[in-house]
């Protein structure tokens, strides 16, 4: 039953991923491995956001890679690794065979990181994909999955829990809305990806402030300071926000974020309206939540 299940949760993003293999078989190892977390006490200390929260969550309509989670606050002795058990337990129940690696750190970091390691062409077979098209994938793919977890969460954010149906009934505890655009907003602002921008990051801005979600300015300003990007004594304010990103607007290479993002969305021609003006024109509806 529970094989079946995961089979099915595998057919479901086939068809949503327009036949990509790797990407389905992904997304539904990202579905069971929230559901084996979920069978344990993670989500009482830690919770879900990021870009694949959006995906699940939200809906967003676009491929992400890494399952991303944040302590609520620091908790001494922490280890990420004494849920590998639970992890691998539950993608095993569903048909799965995988290796859950840590990845040790080469320098001091916030985050605790580990890949979800499997066989992409065998686990394609067991889903019943006939050979033929099954056999098109070299015989040594794998399909990872990377796991991060904030082990020092700026404060200020807000949580709710979430259902998640497949591939059975469960549910997580995941950053808000307006918790997730904060997040969002920290990365389009500062964070640099191997020295250019990460499009995907503007893609989820436009996709929230068109659901309306607005921002939540406190969890966006302990960021920053936890950053040390703002130092100063007063709350940072609606406008002085409004400055930053509009000074990142007409900063961004449109072109370079329209590459990043492109290979990760069913319809390429919906970033054809990309343009400083229009980011300047998503700006312009997005609204914050002061506290």
């Amino acid at each position: 039953m529970m094989r079946d299940a995961g089979v099915q949760l595998f057919e479901d993003y086939l068809a949503r991923n327009n036949g990509s293999f790797d990407r389905a078989l992904a997304e539904t190892i990202q579905n069971i491995a929230l559901l084996g977390l979920a069978r344990t006490d993670f989500f009482t200390k830690a919770a879900f956001y990021g870009g694949t929260a959006l995906r699940i969550v939200h809906n967003l309509d676009r491929f992400s890679e890494d399952l991303d989670f944040s302590l609520l606050e620091p908790v001494p002795g922490f280890a990420f690794s004494s849920y590998f058990a639970s992890l691998g337990a539950e993608l095993e129940a569903f048909g799965f065979t995988v290796e859950i690696e840590e990845k040790h750190k080469q320098r001091f970091s916030n985050i605790e990181s580990a890949f979800i390691k499997t066989n992409t062409r065998i686990h394609v077979l067991k889903a019943g994909v006939p050979e033929s098209l099954a056999h098109r994938i070299h015989r040594n793919a794998v399909c990872k999955v990377k796991l991060e977890v904030d082990i020092d969460p700026p404060p200020g954010a807000d949580f709710e829990v979430t259902y998640i149906d497949d591939p059975v009934p469960f549910s997580v505890r995941s950053f808000s809305g307006p918790s997730l655009l904060a997040g969002k907003m920290d990365a389009m602002l500062f964070r640099g990806w191997q020295g250019r921008v990460k499009g995907r990051d503007w893609y989820d801005f436009a996709f929230l402030v068109r659901r309306n979600i607005p921002l939540l300015l406190p969890h966006l300003e302990a960021r920053m300071r936890q950053r040390g990007r703002y130092v100063g004594e007063s709350p940072l304010t609606e406008d002085a926000c409004r400055n930053l990103i509009t000074q990142r607007i007409d900063t961004v290479d449109i072109e370079t974020a329209r590459a990043d993002v492109v290979s990760f969305i069913s319809r390429p021609r919906d970033l054809d309206i990309w343009s400083r003006e229009y980011f300047h024109h998503v700006l312009g509806r997005m609204r914050f939540v002061i506290g």
